[in-house]
């Protein structure tokens, strides 16, 4: 039957067999042909680790730029009437004090015109907030409470997650976050004002979190390697933040001065552009040019006729940030991944912002807390393979909010008792939701299509930074009673935990580049290897097509 085709059909049909070979060939060719974790993904990731190794600072380091320190209001006004006072007595006769015995740090008695025997014998009465300031030791080292007159004022969270400027690219709004960290973080040292401090952090806050800096890193890492490395990839260098957290810990302790700690974290760096992305766009030559200087890189060489393949789809549009709702299996998808992004966070921070209220020392609490991330990092590199996304993902969660839970029911007591127990199951607790913010961080990245992942991504890490901004508002809700804070901190993640069971398992999957038809991702219960053989006889399938062709032709 193969006699009968003329030349011309043969070749329109060999051009047709083409034509769908390239639309068929999938960018993760590409990868592999460059080297899916070569000298290139190396340094790209090592470089990517930096800004994680500076992020603690912004996050969790206000914990140590505002350390508790005693004060009072200033009473001098008593002086006038009554030169000779000793300290004591000045503050018997204008501090209120509380039902603990203790003065009262945020309110005074209100002045009044009389003389010191009046004042002796009738004492006074009517109290009212502070109003001329507020008296700190002298021998306390320099602090943002003490500098910038923040005491009695509610010490919040910061970030303002925004969603990403995904059609500028990864790499721009990547060093534009890490310009704005370097430059507003070292303003925020030089804060003469309470009111200027909040302003510069608010822009500090955005540039860490808003503008997708730590989202950003684990979409490039993601996009740069291949299946087989990607969980391994990220974790590793998400052991960076881990670290950060402990050089945070040891700087804050030996650097009593929160002015040259904020200094401490700032830098800025350099990383190309993902050329998935690129594809997506159409930018075409420009992929092609980061492709080959990684083929170079990794010292491997880029197969000309591979490279031509490289076209963006016809059917790949840019994606919107409506398209996370229009289609159901990315609605789905969009509202889960968001509500474990704000159980992550609620209890995350919960624990991290608590840090103070666990009775021990806490500079060694902190350092606890950093620690034990690096083998809740690496250990997602283990489970998440072994396990699947899904199902670590539910696990993670739920164990995180038991623990919260768990902790409500310990009664207060005399320490150390309660308080090492206390701290010793927070630290438990920070392990399993640090994995379980890891987990996420791959599992989003590999459910959200390449045209709208930047965008689904930032859309779930800015309801995460919601929960970062709730968190420090629920802690004061333990003066009515102390379990309130963990319980709604361990209630959440155990709901969400539940949720999660309903989306699809990634485990192994090539990312998808489009939105797809209202389908998602294929879900793979296999490990990668079965995964690798199936491309393989895929490649050996289309290889046999074309050499058939080409005997046809002959």
């Amino acid at each position: 039957a193969s006699l009968t085709y003329s030349l011309q059909d043969v070749h329109r049909h060999q051009c047709s067999l083409a034509t769908e070979v390239l639309t068929m060939a999938e960018f993760g060719d590409l990868i592999t042909a460059v080297g899916e974790c070569g000298l290139y993904q190396k340094l790209l990731i090592l470089l990517l680790s930096l800004p994680l190794l500076l992020n603690p600072f912004q996050m969790v380091g206000q914990v140590f730029l505002v350390v508790e320190v005693p004060y009072h209001c200033n009473t001098s006004w008593i002086r006038a009437v009554g030169p000779n006072l000793t300290e004591e007595e000045q503050l018997n006769l204008t501090l209120p004090r509380g039902a603990d015995g203790e003065f009262e740090q945020c309110s005074m008695y209100s002045p009044v015109d009389w003389d010191l025997d009046s004042i002796v014998a009738y004492g006074l009465n009517d109290t009212e907030k502070c109003i001329n300031g507020w008296v700190y030791p002298s021998e306390q080292p320099p602090s943002l409470l003490t500098e910038v007159c923040i005491c009695c004022l509610m010490r919040q969270g910061h970030g303002n997650e925004g969603m990403g400027i995904s059609w500028i690219g990864r790499r721009p709004v990547f060093l534009i976050s890490i310009l704005i960290q370097a430059v507003f973080g070292l303003a925020v040292a030089f804060s003469p004002h309470i009111y200027v401090f909040m302003a510069l952090r608010c822009v500090v806050g955005a540039a860490v979190s808003g503008i997708m800096l730590e989202p950003l890193f684990f979409l490039l890492a993601t996009e740069w390697v291949g299946v087989a490395y990607r969980t391994k990839a990220l974790m590793n260098a998400h052991t960076a933040f881990a670290i950060g957290q402990m050089a945070v810990a040891g700087l804050s302790y030996g650097i009593r001065n929160w002015r040259l700690l904020e200094i401490a974290g700032s830098a800025p760096m350099v990383i190309p552009e993902s050329p998935r992305w690129l594809v997506t766009k159409g930018r075409i030559e420009e992929a092609k040019k980061v492709l080959q200087k990684a083929a170079a890189t990794n010292k491997r060489s880029l197969p000309p006729e591979l490279l031509e393949q490289l076209k963006p789809e016809k059917e790949v549009k840019s994606g919107s940030f409506l398209d996370l709702f229009r289609k159901k299996h990315l609605l789905k998808v969009t509202l889960i991944m968001s509500c474990a992004w704000f159980a992550d966070s609620i209890v995350y921070y919960g624990l991290s912002l608590s840090v103070t209220d666990f009775g021990l020392d806490i500079y060694l609490t902190q350092l606890a807390f950093g620690a034990v991330e690096l083998p809740a990092r690496l250990s997602c590199i283990f489970t998440l393979e072994w396990f699947g996304r899904k199902k670590m993902q539910s696990i993670l969660l739920l164990l995180s909010g038991l623990i919260c839970l768990i902790l409500t029911g310990i009664p207060e007591g005399e320490p150390p008792q309660p308080a090492t127990v206390i701290t010793v199951l927070a630290i438990i607790g920070k392990f399993t939701s640090t994995a379980a913010f890891s987990t996420s961080y791959v599992y989003s990245a590999e459910l959200f299509p390449t045209v709208l992942r930047q965008t689904g991504v930032g859309l779930s890490s800015t309801v995460a930074r919601v929960a970062g901004i709730l968190a420090p508002l629920i802690i004061p809700l333990g003066q009515y009673h102390h379990a309130i804070p963990m319980s709604i901190f361990g209630s959440i993640p155990v709901l969400v935990a539940l949720l999660c069971i309903l989306l699809p398992e990634t485990r192994g999957v090539e990312l998808t580049d489009d939105t797809g038809n209202d389908q998602p991702p294929d879900e793979v219960g296999t490990g990668n290897s079965e995964i690798k053989e199936e491309k393989k006889k895929s490649k050996n399938v289309n290889l046999s097509q074309r050499k058939t062709v080409k005997v046809r032709e002959e």
